[in-house]
């Protein structure tokens, strides 16, 4: 919820009386800072030039156990209001076997000079991911990415996608307005790609699932690919899933839930020592530097 800082108290009263209205935003502070109790367990973004005013309500708001974000600007710039108000988790699944890889694990194929896996997270994290899981079930997988990601362990993993999804689902924060589910075979899939999409899901009017077009030019139902943006409205349905289903079992004849928009990147995902000689081929070999 969005309100001028002259219509707060009328917007705190809503909000007492609201159990679903989780967050907040006060654009242009008032001179006087009301009672902000009714906030309590909820989101409170604060926009206003004056920095003064800011750290006094933020200063009230801390007090009173509310957690608080600021803005200092005239204008709210509007990406970050969106982003403060519908914060969207990532979660990056890689915890399968790619039982059509021989060898060592795929995940952790070398691209251009880093684990494959890693392009997956950075993308999310670089892309503007509110936070971002990666759901693992190989030990190898967890150091090529510790110390950059919250880690979650699926001692499930055999059984399929679904008890991945499950529990990449349970790690997201309670903020959360959505879930973007990624997948860690597609290094292809940049920020760029991540930032488009949550603009998408953000606009006034999107569906609550939003995914990136598998060709340009097409808006075909079954024309996309992961990344995909999944409303909390549809967390129900993906807890619902068992083995190998995922996010296109539960939007499978229901064009009512989803965009399909156009996005920068590749959806390539990395199946057979095939697919990994091509990809390779995209990224050509760094010359050594000649000595002097």
């Amino acid at each position: 919820m969005v309100v001028r800082g002259r219509d707060l108290d009328a917007a705190l009263q809503h909000v007492a009386s609201r159990e679903d209205c989780l967050s907040l935003a006060v654009v242009g502070l008032p001179e006087q800072v009301p009672n902000l109790t009714s906030l309590v367990g909820r989101r409170l973004l604060l926009v206003d030039g004056d920095s003064a005013k800011l750290r006094e309500f933020a200063e009230v708001a801390i007090r009173a156990g509310i957690e608080v974000e600021w803005i200092r600007s005239a204008r709210p710039p509007f990406e970050r209001l969106a982003a403060a108000l519908l914060p969207v988790g990532g979660i990056v699944l890689a915890a399968g076997k790619g039982s059509r890889m021989p060898g060592s694990q795929k995940l952790l194929l070398d691209i251009d000079g880093v684990p494959m896996v890693r392009h997956v997270f950075d993308a999310a994290s670089e892309g503007g991911c509110h936070h971002t899981v990666v759901v693992y079930g190989d030990d190898d997988v967890k150091k090529a990415i510790s110390g950059r990601a919250e880690l979650v362990f699926n001692p499930h993993a055999e059984n399929g996608m679904a008890s991945s999804l499950h529990v990449g689902l349970k790690a997201m924060r309670p903020e959360v307005e959505g879930a973007m589910v990624l997948l860690g075979d597609q290094p292809l899939v940049g920020s760029r790609t991540v930032a488009t999409l949550l603009r998408a899901w953000r606009r006034e009017g999107s569906r609550p699932a939003v995914a990136a077009s598998a060709s340009q030019g097409t808006d075909d139902l079954a024309g996309w690919a992961p990344p995909v943006i999944l409303s909390r409205e549809l967390w129900g349905d993906l807890f619902a899933l068992e083995g190998d289903a995922g996010a296109r079992q539960v939007l499978h004849g229901r064009p009512e839930l989803l965009d399909i928009v156009p996005a920068p990147g590749r959806p390539d995902d990395i199946d057979t020592p095939e697919d990994y000689a091509k990809i390779v081929q995209l990224f050509p070999r760094k010359r050594p530097r000649q000595r002097a």
